[in-house]
C-alpha cells in the first residue's frame, strides 16, 4: 500500500519565533492522536529548519525545506545546498514548485540536477509538475506534465524513484480560488501513474504517492483526496492556519 502524506509549504512565511511556536502546535496536537496511515511534513523556509527539527524530534511529523541549491558548494553566495538541509534533520525537500519554475525560470533541466544532488544527499524528494491556465484551456496540459517528467525525473533509476513523491498543481488553481475538481486530480494522477508505470513497471507507479497540491482546503479535502489516484495534498495557504491544516490531514 502506497502512501498517504500531507505537507504543509508555508512559502515565504512567518519570522523565527512564529514558525517555531506554530510547529510546536501542530507538534503537539499530532503526539496526541494515535498514529495513522498519513504522513505528515512540515516545509518551511530555511531559517526555521535546524529549530524545528528539535522540536519534532521523537514526534510523528517530518521536517522539509521548499528548495536547494543546484551545486554541492562553493562560491555561490545565498545558496543552500542539500546537504546542508540534510545537516539541520530534515528529511524532504520540495522541487519544481510553479513559483520556482515562474519566478525564478528554472526549468526541467536545473530541476533534474537539483532532484540528483538532493538524492545523493540523503533527502527524499516532492518533485513538482504542472500546467498553467493557457496550457490547460488549449487542452496541452497533459503533454506538458509528460514533458515536465520526462526531462526532470526519467533520467533517474527504480530504486531512486522509491524516494520521489511527485506533486500535480495546476497552477491555475494556486492562490486564486480556483480548484481543480476531483476527476480534473483524478485524470491528471491516474495519467502520471500510468507514464511512471511505463517507465518504471507497474510495482513502481503502484507505490508511488502523487500528491494535489492546488487551492486544497477543509471544504473540498475529502472529496479531492476521496479519488483512487489522488494519495494527498502539498498544501499552502492552509498549511498557515492550524485547524485548516489538521481538518485536511484528517481529511486524509
Amino acid at each position: 500500500m502506497r502512501k498517504k502524506i500531507v505537507a504543509g509549504n508555508w512559502k515565504m512565511n512567518m519570522n523565527l519565533a512564529e514558525g517555531l511556536k506554530f510547529a510546536g502546535e501542530i507538534d503537539r496536537y499530532f503526539r496526541d492522536k494515535p498514529k495513522g496511515n498519513v504522513e505528515v511534513i512540515l516545509c518551511t523556509p530555511y531559517i526555521h529548519l535546524s529549530g524545528i527539527a528539535e522540536i519534532l524530534r521523537g514526534g510523528k511529523i517530518f521536517l522539509g525545506a521548499q528548495n536547494c541549491a543546484a551545486e554541492v558548494s562553493g562560491a555561490f553566495t545565498g545558496e543552500v545546498s542539500a546537504g546542508m538541509i540534510k545537516s539541520t534533520g530534515a528529511e524532504f525537500v520540495i522541487i519544481g514548485h510553479s513559483e520556482r519554475r515562474t519566478y525564478y525560470n528554472e526549468d526541467d533541466t536545473l530541476l533534474n540536477k537539483k532532484t540528483i544532488l538532493a538524492l545523493g544527499s540523503g533527502l527524499k524528494v516532492v518533485f513538482c509538475c504542472g500546467e498553467v491556465v493557457g496550457e490547460r484551456e488549449s487542452g496541452k496540459h497533459l503533454s506538458v506534465v509528460k514533458r515536465q517528467l520526462e526531462e526532470g525525473l526519467f533520467s533517474l533509476s527504480e530504486k531512486e524513484m522509491e524516494e520521489i513523491v511527485i506533486a500535480y498543481e495546476p497552477v491555475w488553481a494556486i492562490g486564486t480560488g480556483l480548484t481543480a475538481t476531483p476527476w480534473q486530480a483524478q485524470e491528471m494522477h491516474q495519467y502520471i501513474r500510468g507514464l511512471v508505470s511505463e517507465k518504471y513497471g507497474k510495482g513502481c507507479a503502484d507505490s508511488l504517492t502523487i500528491l494535489y497540491g492546488g487551492s486544497c482546503k477543509p471544504s473540498n479535502a475529502a472529496d479531492i483526496f476521496s479519488k483512487p489516484d489522488v494519495d494527498g495534498g502539498l498544501i499552502g495557504g492552509a498549511s498557515l492556519k492550524k485547524e485548516d491544516f489538521i481538518a485536511i490531514v484528517e481529511a486524509a
